[in-house]
């Protein structure tokens, strides 16, 4: 059995290349280059995708039932230490292109927020300062409604062209995509995101850099960058702060293993020495229980696990 396992990836293999070509597929990659947290086992097959290439990668996963994970940036992923069966689409630098016309942007999925960020300030468009330091793609963004100090995507999003899963391309408007707090309907609908339109407004390039220059001073200030994480681990729950509940409960500096509650920030779980994605998922747990036990508050995480634990 494992060795026609072994024969039918060999094939997929050859076939995945043949849509993309050899230098876009890896075999047994391993996830810990393509995260934040610098952890994550390998993924039998990662792909990084054209636009037009997605649909017939795609098919081949139904055709030959294997599973299939559509990743970002990994800004805001777990990889178990086991990996990821099957095929990672990683939507990066193959889809990236920016135009910029009047006062709308169209990006690909894979253009990183901080590059459409400083491409409107240089056209002199205002309304995504405070998207300049997310550590994250336009998909991924889109998809959970990305936000910080107070915007977040909605407030800019125009319309998104998604791949629905039996392959067609749709165009859905920002209502038809129902988004609130960290929430939108494409990961219920099995939507993947090809590319979005974003409507600005004209502002006055200076004021626009200060925003920005401003914003990057307090996440330097308060975040710890020096170290691999996620982002903020947790969603904010009703009526209090992740990072407060966290340093009321005791818990600046908690360790396991490798991970670390920032010292610097306690909202920010960071991969201090080594840290493997157990050492993380354990970590989240314990501060999630010590919480929940002291404050009666339940801590969701706010960063996704995929793969094998």
């Amino acid at each position: 059995m494992h060795n026609r396992v072994e024969q039918n990836m060999k094939q997929i293999y050859e076939t995945l290349c043949g849509i993309c070509g050899a230098a876009h597929v890896l075999v047994r990659e391993p996830m810990s280059r393509h995260t934040t947290f610098r952890t994550g086992g390998p993924a039998d097959l990662l792909v990084q995708p054209e636009a037009e290439q997605i649909a017939p990668i795609l098919e081949v996963c139904r055709n030959e039932e294997i599973p299939w994970t559509v990743i970002g940036n990994g800004s805001n992923l777990l990889v178990g230490d086991g990996g990821i069966r099957g095929v990672v689409l990683e939507i990066g630098k193959q889809m990236s292109d920016v135009v910029i016309e009047g006062t709308v942007i169209t990006a690909g999925a894979g253009a990183m927020l901080s590059s459409i960020a400083s491409r409107a300030a240089a056209a002199e468009l205002t309304g995504m300062e405070f998207a300049s330091g997310i550590p994250g793609s336009l998909g991924g963004a889109v998809v959970m409604n990305a936000g910080a100090y107070g915007g977040e995507m909605k407030d800019i999003l125009q319309k998104v062209t998604v791949l629905t899963p039996d392959g067609t391309v749709q165009t859905l408007s920002v209502e038809e995509l129902e988004l609130s707090y960290r929430h939108s309907i494409i990961p219920e609908k099995g939507y993947l995101v090809i590319s979005a339109v974003l409507k600005l407004q004209p502002g006055n390039a200076d004021e626009i850099q200060s925003i920005m220059d401003d914003l990057k001073e307090k996440r330097v200030s308060k975040q710890p960058l020096e170290y691999p994480s996620a982002g903020s681990t947790f969603k904010r729950p009703e009526g209090y702060f992740a990072g407060k509940l966290i340093q009321d409960a005791g818990l600046r500096g908690f360790r396991v293993g490798g991970a670390q509650v920032s010292e610097k920030h306690c909202g920010f779980i960071i991969n201090r020495d080594q840290a493997t994605s157990t050492d993380i998922c354990q970590l989240m747990q314990q501060v999630s229980e010590i919480v929940y036990e002291k404050f009666g508050v339940r801590l969701e995480p706010e960063v996704k696990k995929i793969g094998e634990f």
